[in-house]
């Protein structure tokens, strides 16, 4: 079966306006808009306020630095992906939560290093108020022209058609990725499974074969997608072979079977490449790497946050009895035993073989301390486990001993999170697992996301997932 899936051919735009580009320029027009903005304030409110344009050369460096962490913030929650893009209530959230956060921080960061005075309130609550209202307008004209652009396929600069195996097409979101990708898909072929396993499969779908070459010829396509089970080697290489007088590149999609193998990283091992589908612990090289960052993160962290953990410290003192800090055995690297450090947050200091989790309104927890874990600042004190060489900033969140016996007996790939050392915060977190885990799905979904990180490691991994533990912190608050 042939079936059209696009129109006319007609009317495209240039080869260069692919989604990268797009998503590019969406990046480089919100760093314009914050740096006019925040020159602009500035200088307005100076004017207004004194007749001088004030410390200009100081707001525009200070303009330049919001919009480098914002844009980098929003690609961490892949904020300039297309189908982001155009869902305009989740552009609103991220962009609120991303802004505020980052004036919080880096107002935070001038007031610890005493260069908050270089800066007039006026014209940083005017930055605020201006740069947001310009950024959620542009969002709004953003998203309204690329969801016009996706549907008329201004994106689509590749034409192209698919061969796919009966119904694969239909359980397979691969035509979905495609057309958010840049790729508009004109026809599609669907083939029998009888018939790609058949012997005569040349000469049976000739017919068929030189009207799809006509078809590509005529409407100048220039990809062409075959969505075939990779079992299926001789239907692959007799459709190759009737291909082959189309000057077109052909790509195989992976079926669902393959494709969850493909998202390991691909390992050349003489002339063979292999999926590696599980790596060893981090190499010497890694590691000092990952403990050089460790050290640099958790050293500047503790300045910053001192004045913060000093405050908590007293507040912790002044409204419940007990001690400031708890502390608790977890495993670590190897599954080594260690002595985990946190702002107490309860009124009980658990530390057996049965320990339950905090759950919503749970009276354990006091009143300063159900605030101090929405906001994560009880776990600020294990910067000290870093700085001992216990923990990572980056890494699989360490559990009560209780807990992690109890998931090594049920949850089968449990144990290889113990390949790195645990962290304060990981891949499982900034991807909305944090908090309590409910049930025994939410923990294997966390320990999947665990073992992602481990095989994917790098060091700009773990600068991503700091800069969006941040924001995750802020914008989705779901422990207790």
């Amino acid at each position: 079966m042939v079936e059209p899936v696009a129109e006319s051919a007609a009317g495209f735009a240039p080869s260069w306006l692919g989604p990268v580009v797009v998503e590019r320029l969406m990046a480089v027009i919100d760093a314009a808009l914050i740096v006019v903005s925040g020159i602009g304030c500035a200088v307005g409110y100076h004017v207004v306020t004194a007749g001088t344009l004030g410390k200009a050369d100081v707001y525009a460096a200070a303009s330049v630095l919001v919009a480098v962490n914002f844009i980098l913030l929003t690609i961490v929650q892949q904020g300039y992906r297309l189908k982001t893009i155009t869902n305009l209530p989740r552009t609103f959230r991220m962009t609120l939560t991303t802004w505020t956060f980052l004036f919080g921080a880096l107002l935070a960061i001038a007031f610890t290093m005493k260069v908050s005075d270089a800066f007039s309130r006026g014209t940083t609550i005017s930055f605020y108020l201006v740069g947001l209202a310009a950024l959620l307008a542009w969002k709004t004209v953003a998203a309204r022209w690329t969801a016009h652009a996706q549907r008329t396929g201004a994106f689509a600069n590749g034409r192209a058609i698919m061969i796919a195996e009966f119904g694969l097409a239909t359980s397979s979101n691969a035509v979905d990725d495609l057309g958010q990708h840049g790729y508009r898909l004109m026809r599609l072929m669907e083939i029998p499974a009888k018939e790609l396993a058949s012997p005569l499969l040349l000469s049976s779908l000739a017919p068929r074969f030189e009207e799809l070459i006509n078809y590509a010829r005529e409407h100048r396509i220039e990809h062409v997608f075959l969505l075939i089970n990779w079992s299926r080697q001789h239907a692959i290489d007799s459709i190759l072979d009737m291909l082959k007088i189309l000057p077109l590149p052909v790509h195989l999609v992976p079926d669902p079977n393959t494709a969850r193998f493909l998202r390991y990283p691909l390992v050349g091992t003489g002339n063979t490449f292999t999926a590696e589908l599980r790596r060893a612990p981090l190499s010497m090289r890694e590691r000092a790497l990952k403990r050089a960052l460790d050290l640099v993160g958790a050293s500047f962290a503790l300045f910053v946050f001192a004045p913060v953990m000093l405050v908590t410290a007293l507040l912790i003192k002044l409204t419940s009895p007990g001690p400031v800090f708890f502390r608790q055995t977890r495993h670590g690297f190897g599954g080594r035993a260690f002595r985990i450090f946190k702002f107490r947050t309860m009124r009980v200091l658990e530390d057996g073989p049965t320990i339950v989790q905090a759950q919503k309104d749970d009276p354990r927890v006091t009143p300063i301390g159900k605030w101090l874990r929405k906001t994560s600042i009880d776990e600020l004190p294990q910067l000290l486990n870093v700085l001992k060489g216990d923990m990572s900033l980056v890494g699989p969140r360490p559990h009560a001993a209780a807990h992690n016996t109890e998931y090594e007996q049920i949850i089968g790939n449990y144990a290889f999170r113990h390949h790195v050392k645990p962290g304060i915060t990981g891949w499982a977190q900034v991807n909305g697992y944090r908090g309590e885990t409910r049930t025994l799905d939410l923990m294997q979904k966390r320990v999947e996301y665990d073992l992602w990180y481990i095989n994917n490691w790098s060091l700009w991994l773990d600068v991503r997932i700091m800069l969006g533990t941040a924001v995750v912190t802020f914008a989705r608050p779901t422990a207790y």
